[in-house]
């Protein structure tokens, strides 16, 4: 802010962009501690997924992206189904 202030007093652009930058920095901080710290809220709680688990309803398993394509390529590798299982 001071050296937007201090050297681009005039450069309307610059101040509106770190108005928007700091408003959107509050924001983030605000949700978080209303997340008790998380960076994302839960969608269920613990005892319901692990409910849904045994039930068959929901599955668990480890979630990999690809690291080159990750907004386009992920899979889940289910527990108890290696590569390398056979069966």
């Amino acid at each position: 802010q001071n050296y937007l202030d201090n050297f681009w007093p005039d450069l309307k652009a610059a101040h509106e962009l770190f108005d928007s930058i700091l408003q959107a920095r509050r924001e983030r901080e605000t949700e978080s501690q209303e997340n008790n710290g998380k960076e994302y809220p839960e969608h269920l709680p613990v005892e319901i997924l692990e409910a849904g688990i045994k039930s068959g309803r929901y599955i668990q398993g480890t979630l990999n992206v690809n690291k080159h394509r990750a907004q386009l390529e992920a899979f889940v590798r289910l527990q108890g189904f290696g590569s390398k299982e056979t069966g």
